[in-house]
């Protein structure tokens, strides 16, 4: 009798095996990828909707829920699903409504004091001795803040500068802090044989100035946010320890444009010296602050959630001569939602030829440009390739917009 009938069904059996593995694999392979591209917590409301990366995923909520303080959002634990039965990874979901602002684009002028003062390096001094490095000696590293010296809270420069001419080459003792953490440094003066005065090696930062770009301001709460990556020591590049500080208007008047290997910069000038606004925080993703009269118009745009910007066309606002934004082409190349580094959550690429032309790509000043996609704010500019400053990075609007809520929220309190 003939098997020939049962060998092709064995035949047909594992081929239908290899297919069936074949697909699991696929499944596997895929399911890993979204999860690794899908962030670990995402925030909901009524009218947005879950698309990542064009994977078929769908999100359930758990139904334990905590209310935050001000009772206007939940956060409550959930699940992402691929094809909507396979579970890819646990994730914190956060129900609230959605936040509005006006889109920015125009520049304003920057005046910062630091709290205490920020080491930007320390020097060898020629004394009848030899040369030495007091502060150095004492342990002290670029980047520390100085709070005070002998027990006296320091605001400038100048204050320290004459408690070390008055020294008379005594001991004083400077209160630092270093990483979060406080210690003192006990520092002998010495008297430098060609100034001839004291000095103790140190070179310190009490403030900064310069010119930034509005991402969006709240007409509601005359809020604003700005930059999108926090103001730093160019030496140390720590964020400055913010004091106090005000906004002003200011104008573009010029371009340096941007060559491969060479970042260029927008030029321009407080316009008035009178201040239209307080700045509340100098942070990682932006500046923040109160606004004393508007500083945007426009209408209101919706805040877009991380979930909801995606690779392809949008536009960024910003502003190449005077004070009056305008919008320029780009595209969003890349997306990364759990990217270490708050500031680089997309990769842009600028796309319009009017901007190639006038700036040859994001140029310094241009960070906080607002990117504008699906008639929502998308994210801001951060910062330009050096070798290529046509691409760049951009921050989520979303990460901005929270960290401004958090400090609304902290002032009505």
């Amino acid at each position: 009798m003939c098997d020939c009938h049962g060998d092709f069904m064995k035949k047909i059996i594992r081929v239908f095996s290899l297919l069936l593995s074949v697909i699991c694999l696929i499944i596997l392979i895929s399911g890993s990828f979204a999860a690794y591209l899908t962030p670990d917590r995402i925030t909901v409301s009524s009218d947005s909707k879950i698309s990542f990366c064009k994977f078929p995923i769908s999100m359930n909520y758990s139904e334990t829920a905590v209310y935050s303080d001000d009772n206007k959002s939940i956060h409550t634990p959930g699940k992402l699903m691929l094809f909507g039965s396979i579970p890819l990874k646990e994730i914190s979901v956060t129900v609230s409504d959605r936040l509005y602002a006006i889109p920015g684009g125009e520049p304003f002028g920057i005046r910062l004091y630091t709290d205490g003062l920020v080491v930007s390096k320390t020097s060898d001094i020629p004394t009848a001795d030899g040369i030495c490095n007091p502060s150095a000696e004492a342990g002290i590293k670029t980047g520390d803040i100085i709070l005070s010296v002998s027990g006296k809270k320091l605001r400038t420069n100048e204050q320290l500068m004459t408690e070390v001419e008055n020294s008379g080459g005594n001991i004083i003792f400077l209160e630092c802090k270093r990483g979060g953490k406080k210690f003192t440094a006990g520092i002998s003066p010495v008297k430098d044989i060609q100034l001839g005065r004291y000095r103790i090696g140190l070179w310190v930062r009490d403030s900064c100035a310069g010119i930034g770009t509005v991402t969006f301001t709240d007409a509601d709460t005359m809020t604003f946010a700005g930059l999108g990556h926090g103001i730093t020591d160019s030496s140390s590049g720590n964020i400055m320890p913010l004091s106090e500080g005000d906004i002003v208007k200011a104008d573009i008047s010029s371009v340096t444009k941007s060559y491969g290997g060479m970042p260029g910069s927008l030029e321009g000038y407080f316009s008035d010296g009178k201040a239209i606004g307080s700045i509340r925080a100098n942070s990682e993703c932006g500046l923040y602050g109160i606004l004393k009269e508007k500083l945007s118009d426009g209408e209101k745009l919706p805040i877009a959630f991380r979930q909801e910007v995606v690779r392809g066309k949008a536009q960024i606002r910003c502003t190449v001569s005077g004070s009056k934004a305008e919008y320029f082409d780009i595209e969003i190349e890349e997306i990364s939602y759990n990217n270490a580094n708050i500031t680089k959550n997309m990769v842009i690429k600028i796309t319009d030829e009017r901007l190639l032309s006038k700036t040859g790509g994001i140029v310094q000043g241009m960070s906080g440009s607002p990117i504008i996609q699906n008639g929502r704010i998308a994210g801001a500019v951060t910062h330009v390739f050096i070798n290529d400053p046509s691409h760049g990075y951009a921050i989520f609007a979303e990460n901005m917009a929270e960290y401004n809520n958090e400090l609304i929220q902290k002032t009505s309190r």
